[in-house]
């Protein structure tokens, strides 16, 4: 058998169903998918392997290929269907893995986790080199999404990283971080999430996943334990970001996915806060796709998992999402309670003892204004329109709106609050000068990759041009979004 022996006997096996109906898709012969195999076999590197049809009708019959075959097969399936075709969907996995396991429900095992975030970015960097988008990706909600999210809270047995002294680093023993060099993969990340904020996510998208999977590299060789817990702590940031900017270019279940890795990385870690701001990320998401119940959930169990832990401005953040979430569930009472909660924490920020790390200081005053603004503008929305909503948030989304003008590096949020403010001036029935800051949003948004400014740009002049089509500045704004923002140049 040599290198294409299976793992299974003849006794055991059954045919493989999932492969089969891939293959069969695929309209591949047998012989055309051996040569493909032989053929990126030899571009990795892995000359021993010679697969014919016989063997091809084998894996077929149930036969469980060693590796690298289920890896190469996940790359070729992917291509030709131009989603994340994952060696689980393809049945090759081994039997005690959980079916679920191609979707959000994955173990909670650093092996794992491991495996599973460098299998995953491996499969988006091979599909964004050839142009696809993986958008057929399922994506999770309801209970089979906050079911596995829960177990975060869950205490893994024995911790697998013993908190204290770093010990000394032995520059002799191969694979071996030394801690200059960690220190440059923090200093890259935070490079990342800057140019996210500048630039939005279309540009950089592809680095931060390449530089994902070179820590996951990393963390597959033997490092000393304090060096693992880092290099855990720096994937979930880099998973994360990776998620965000999948969001941001409207990759939904591609963002999803980073996103549960994200969290599993960071439990590793033991880093809480950091855990919780990933599901608050997880709870945007949730409120972006028209599911608030998701997000409030989200949202309580990141506030409950960091509850002793989290510093204030972390605290306020969680609060200002939990009162998206109440807004959009047309809950004033509770929304204002929140907004309130998120002012009263943000005040304590300033005294807190400890400085805040890198991903939680993008949430400066302009934000906490901007998304409590956003809390009652969604609340006005869902109130049918009401203008009273939309009065208390007029204040705070010019507050944000001046903050951000002078805030060179978050670009993309300051587009954002142009437009939430450009939707309120549509609430108060003032077209002309919601078409001012719309205007300004789309010279913003020219210049930042981000399809959710764009799709909130639109469907703010699609609003105006509804209600108000008759006015010259509106009619003008619409011509304007035709040519700066055309449908057709949504390159990701």
């Amino acid at each position: 058998m040599g290198g294409n022996g299976g793992s299974g006997t003849n006794a055991d096996k059954r045919p493989n169903e999932l492969l089969g109906s891939w293959f069969v898709r695929s309209g591949w012969s047998k012989g055309e998918l051996a040569r493909q195999v032989n053929r990126r076999a030899r571009q990795l590197g892995a000359n021993h392997i010679s697969t014919d049809t016989s063997r091809v009708r084998r894996w077929l019959d149930g036969e469980n290929p060693r590796e690298p075959i289920p890896r190469i097969l996940s790359e070729l399936f992917s291509e030709r269907f131009g989603c994340v075709v994952s060696i689980e969907d393809l049945g090759l996995r081994a039997a005690r893995q959980s079916p679920a396991a191609s979707g959000v429900d994955l173990p909670w095992t650093a092996p794992q986790t491991v495996a599973l975030l460098g299998e995953f970015s491996r499969s988006d960097l091979m599909l964004a080199r050839r142009g696809f988008l993986g958008t057929s990706l399922a994506l999770s909600a309801g209970p089979s999404l906050i079911e596995p999210m829960q177990r975060w809270l869950v205490p893994t047995a024995g911790s697998p990283v013993p908190a204290g002294p770093e010990p000394a680093f032995d520059a002799r023993r191969p694979g071996r971080l030394s801690r200059p060099e960690l220190e440059l993969l923090e200093s890259t990340t935070r490079m990342f999430r800057q140019w996210d904020a500048q630039c939005g996510g279309g540009l950089r998208r592809k680095a931060v996943v390449g530089q994902l999977h070179e820590v996951t590299d990393l963390l597959q060789e033997p490092q000393p334990e304090a060096t693992t817990r880092k290099l855990f702590q720096v994937a979930a940031e880099l998973a994360e970001l990776a998620g965000w900017m999948s969001y941001d270019v409207g990759l939904q279940p591609t963002a999803q996915k980073y996103f549960v890795l994200a969290l599993h990385a960071a439990k590793e870690a033991g880093d809480k806060p950091l855990g919780s701001c990933i599901l608050s990320s997880m709870s945007r998401q949730m409120i972006h796709l028209g599911r608030p119940e998701d997000a409030l959930e989200l949202i309580h169990l990141a506030q409950y998992g960091s509850r002793d832990c989290a510093s204030p401005r972390t605290q306020a953040m969680l609060y200002a999402m939990e009162a998206r979430a109440y807004a959009n569930m047309g809950q004033p009472g509770k929304t204002k309670r929140a907004v309130r909660m998120a002012e009263d924490t943000f005040a304590e920020a300033d005294e807190w003892d400890e400085p805040d790390p890198d991903w939680i200081r993008f949430f400066s005053e302009a934000e906490l204004h901007g998304e409590n603004s956003h809390s009652y503008r969604d609340l006005a929305y869902v109130a049918g329109r009401s203008p009273t909503y939309a009065s208390l948030a007029e204040p705070l989304m010019r507050k944000a709106v001046e903050k951000f003008a002078e805030d060179a590096e978050h670009q993309r949020s300051y587009a954002l609050n142009l437009i939430g403010m450009a939707t309120v001036h549509l609430l108060q029935r003032d077209p002309e000068q919601s078409t001012s800051y719309a205007a300004r949003a789309m010279d913003i948004a020219k210049k930042v990759r981000s399809e959710r400014v764009n799709t909130r740009i639109r469907k703010t002049v699609d609003t105006a041009v509804r209600d108000y089509g008759d006015v010259a500045a509106v009619i003008d704004l619409s011509e304007q979004l035709a040519v700066d923002l055309p449908e057709a140049a949504e390159a990701v």
